[in-house]
């Protein structure tokens, strides 16, 4: 039997497997997709087998990976209910189905362990918010499935009703801050900087300010005054920024991303 089978091999699956494909043997992981083409693609790429369906994805492996979106969940959890076991362990990544919803469509003695990913996972700098219950599962499954989301990046536990709060913080946030490396670097072009320098500059800058955040464990507010010399242009930029609604406006995107995950279903 596999240790690991990914049903959907969409972007998030596809970067949650690269890295598992850090830790775990290729053999040990099967995948199954519903864009044929796309199923060879990635293995052929990457040496991992794929399963002729859901069906058969499920019944080979102890953990079953739904790297579906959620308006497909339907069709494949009607798939794979008679092929699971309760000895078998479900991770669902969908930002809008409890785990109560599958335990409904499943079994309620299936085991779930719902999950919210970012795809920097892709470069194994991702970070999860994991939820489950511990009573469900022992020692060393708990420690598998710490072992699998660590194997691309980093692993939160928080309480199932704080899913969606993970959304906002880290499964959608890649895209705004996106957002903010190509307008940062747009600002430097439009003084002449290359594009491509602009781009690695701003990059590197929001990279290595998140470091700062993590390994110092000062507040981000502490770590901005720093920068802010009285009367300087920091302190000019920042002004500006608060005056035009920075903050607020990614508040404001994180309330319509909140709302989103409420209303998906």
């Amino acid at each position: 039997m596999k240790k690991i089978g990914f049903i959907g091999m969409g972007n998030m699956g596809y970067a949650i497997l690269k890295g598992l494909l850090q830790v775990f043997d290729k053999t040990e992981l099967i995948f199954t997709d519903a864009n044929q083409e796309r199923a060879e693609a990635v293995s052929q790429e990457t040496g991992v087998e794929t399963a002729k369906d859901n069906k058969a994805c499920a019944e080979q492996a102890e953990f079953v990976v739904l790297a579906v979106k959620p308006q497909f969940y339907h069709v494949v959890l009607s798939d794979i209910k008679n092929a699971l076991t309760k000895e078998q362990i479900v991770i669902s990544i969908a930002p809008s189905v409890t785990i109560a919803d599958l335990k409904e469509a499943l079994g309620q003695d299936k085991r779930i362990v719902r999950a919210m990913p970012n795809t920097p996972a892709l470069v194994g700098m991702g970070v999860t918010g994991v939820c489950y219950d511990k009573a469900e599962f022992s020692r060393e499954e708990e420690e598998i499935i710490r072992t699998f989301f660590e194997s691309f990046g980093t692993m939160e536990l928080v309480e199932e009703r704080l899913i969606n709060a993970v959304v906002c913080a880290s499964g959608s946030s890649p895209a705004y801050v996106y957002m903010f490396i190509e307008a940062l670097a747009d600002s430097a072009v439009k003084y002449g900087l290359p594009r491509d320098t602009a781009y690695r500059m701003a990059a590197q800058a929001v990279m290595g300010s998140a470091k700062m955040v993590l390994e110092t464990g000062e507040h981000p507010g502490m770590l901005k005054d720093r920068v802010c010399s009285p009367g300087g242009t920091t302190i000019a930029a920042v002004s500006a920024l608060e005056e035009h609604g920075f903050r607020s406006a990614v508040i404001k995107a994180a309330d319509a991303c909140y709302e989103k995950c409420l209303n998906m279903k």
